[in-house]
């Protein structure tokens, strides 16, 4: 049954593969303004100076010293750690750590967030019907279900919140100080480290999948309660905990291997011309891998639930087809 879901997953995400590349397509559209507003920044900064050819050619980290000192807003994001792989290594390290994103791209986040639950709403409506839905269904199930989902994301925010601002101080602080007081081996304390990081990871992926589940269930079951989906949720992990937490074992283990890839193949700093433009096309290519897989992990767990329900053909009905089309009730001899 993992998988079947596994593979069921993948055989749903490339029947509905067009929606991978509007989803890209968006984000990269979304995106672009920002971009337009940093190099502004940057343009403004060089100006008609000589520093201008040798940030052009490559890295110059006296300019780079330079702008990161004077720059606000968006511009003050443009840093080192947006290079390659140095930026999911960034991520990670913000998420671990509980860092927060520079105050100028929290409005960014939250309207990528709001537009994300929008969408999630149609997105899980595909993967269950196992059928073309076209824009109208797509964007009527969006619209149907985003205030729902909508709930259900604030939920998630609070839960994240206290998650952040009281489990992991306690953690990293309180707890972390106690178990390394007296100690004399700097990699002792390194160790314990590496434990409470996956600790607190194994407790962040849990919520994760609960809240997945909740909002599989929602839109499956055409749920109006968050919370009854949350309580749904919670029923169905108790119930197949092993198959859920095979099936996302198995569906981790491809974006690890996404970024093992990436981690050799991101490109580094390279200078104008064909170059700077094969490093972006690549750039594209693992973010449209990544967003592949992460919808990958939505139509396998869509898949999963299905499988375990006893009415799943009815939530994954396919299209009316001759003759068993209600129309044949209409014939009369």
């Amino acid at each position: 049954m993992i998988v079947a879901s596994w593979l069921g997953g993948w055989r749903r995400v490339w029947q509905a593969s067009g929606m991978a590349l509007g989803l890209h397509g968006l984000t990269f559209l979304l995106a672009l303004p920002f971009a337009l507003l940093v190099r502004d920044q940057i343009a403004g900064q060089l100006g008609s100076s000589l520093a201008a050819g040798a940030v052009a050619d490559g890295v110059n980290n006296d300019w780079w010293r330079e702008f990161t000192a004077q720059a606000t807003g968006l511009g003050a994001t443009f840093t080192p750690s947006i290079i390659g792989f140095a930026s999911t290594l960034d991520t990670v390290s913000r998420v671990l750590d509980a860092r927060y994103p520079p105050t100028a791209l929290m409005w960014l986040l939250g309207g990528y967030l709001t537009l994300w639950t929008f969408l999630s709403g149609g997105i899980l409506d595909r993967y269950a019907r196992q059928r073309p839905t076209h824009a109208h269904g797509f964007f009527s199930a969006s619209g149907r279900l985003f205030f729902r989902l909508a709930r259900l994301t604030a939920l998630g925010g609070l839960v994240y919140w206290l998650l952040f601002r009281y489990v992991h101080p306690w953690l990293f602080l309180d707890v972390w100080r106690d178990v390394t007081r007296g100690l004399g081996v700097e990699r002792t304390a390194f160790i314990w480290r590496l434990v409470f990081y996956l600790l607190f990871g194994i407790v962040l992926l849990k919520i994760n999948l609960v809240f997945d589940y909740a909002r599989i269930r929602l839109v499956v079951e055409d749920r109006r309660s968050a919370l009854g989906a949350l309580r749904a949720s919670l029923q169905f992990l108790w119930r197949h905990p092993l198959d859920i937490t095979a099936l996302y074992a198995l569906d981790g283990a491809g974006f690890v291997l996404l970024l093992a890839l990436w981690s050799v193949a991101a490109p580094g700093v390279y200078g104008a011309g064909l170059a700077m433009w094969l490093a972006f096309a690549a750039g594209q290519l693992y973010l449209l891998a990544r967003l592949a897989i992460k919808l990958h992990f939505l139509a396998s767990q869509t898949a999963l639930f299905q499988s375990h329900l006893a009415h799943a053909s009815y939530t994954a009905a396919p299209a009316p087809a001759w003759p068993e089309s209600p129309a044949a009730e209409l014939i009369t001899r």
